[in-house]
């Protein structure tokens, strides 16, 4: 049976395994013990943190993120190869973009937005943006696959679907940072003090700088990484809302119908959505995470009371139907 066949059988589907993929997690997990080490033992600073800490973040990010596509791609019956090019596509991509900013780190320089003129970052520059479309583009197309076959249930599917989805959102909101969030060239220090000319920034009524421990979002003004974040690990909640409830469904008879774990999910996923479209209301009006004001309280607000009442209506609902003889 060929990789394009629509149906595998259960043989197949543990015997394949997405290399690439796999082998990236490997690279993020190293890279991950390499920056955490970096974090003690080298003192350079970037905007007063290490510069150890972004090669960190995106190392546990795309650990989390790959390993997601390597357990995804081979449980998928249909165009197979196809989806097995497009995950080894991000692999690539996703191993030269990290790899420029480790770089970067390493010497105490700027990987985004950091426009020198010396050759070595004008030419990874030039790397690094094309490898930003190389990621958009596969997990779009991934996205786009997974609206035509089935992965498991019903629950399961649709929090596939919608996770990639609300991924490639994130992802597409990273790429408006620089054109939202710039208010012009501006001059920083790199860890040696040699001047560095940055255009474009995270943050949204405030310069980068002033963030919160770990993450670095800002804490002086919007910054866009916060729904980023939001929209690039949906997939991860929603699947994990998934498993979950499909391992309650064996002590909970309501549960154990398709249909219901389906709703359930609906709303985990219309909350979750909602969730990503405030933090990126709140970071485009130039408003910390962190500094919420009162139209931000009460659209939060809102959002949770409509999400519980509706997860309770679903609950009840199903609880009569099983109580009917």
């Amino acid at each position: 049976m060929t990789l394009d066949t629509p149906y595998a059988t259960k043989a197949e589907s543990r015997a394949s395994s997405h290399r690439p993929l796999m082998i990236m997690v490997a690279a993020m997990s190293a890279l991950v013990l390499v920056a955490g080490f970096g974090l003690l033992a080298d003192g350079r600073e970037l905007m007063h943190q290490s510069i150890w800490a972004k090669p960190l973040k995106f190392g546990v990010s795309f650990v989390i993120y790959a390993a997601t596509l390597a357990w995804l791609l081979p449980k998928l019956r249909r165009a197979r190869r196809t989806m097995w090019t497009l995950g080894t596509a991000f692999a690539v991509t996703g191993l030269i973009d990290v790899g420029f900013i480790v770089v970067q780190a390493a010497r105490g320089t700027y990987s985004h937005f950091n426009v020198n003129t010396d050759t070595f970052n004008q030419i990874g520059q030039v790397i690094f943006s094309t490898g930003v479309v190389g990621l958009f583009g596969a997990s779009l197309l991934i996205a786009v696959m997974l609206l035509f076959q089935r992965v498991g249930d019903t629950a399961l599917t649709w929090a596939l679907r919608a996770g990639i989805g609300l991924s490639v959102a994130g992802m597409a909101l990273a790429s408006f940072i620089r054109g939202w969030a710039t208010t012009g060239p501006r001059t920083v220090e790199d860890a040696y003090g040699n001047p560095v000319s940055l255009v474009g920034q995270h943050g949204v009524g405030a310069p980068d700088g002033y963030g919160m421990p770990v993450t670095n979002w800002s804490t002086v003004g919007g910054d866009l990484r916060v729904p980023h974040f939001v929209g690039l690990h949906s997939i991860q909640v929603f699947v994990l809302a998934a498993l979950v409830l499909t391992a309650l469904a064996a002590r909970v008879p309501w549960l154990r119908r398709e249909r219901v774990r389906a709703q359930l999910i609906g709303i985990v996923i219309l909350g979750y959505t909602a969730l990503f479209a405030l933090t990126t209301w709140q970071a485009m009006r130039g408003q910390s995470l962190v500094h919420p004001d009162a139209a931000t309280w009460i659209v939060l607000a809102a959002t949770a009371v409509g999400t519980l009442l509706a997860a309770a209506l679903a609950i009840s609902a199903a609880r009569r139907r099983q109580a009917v003889p």
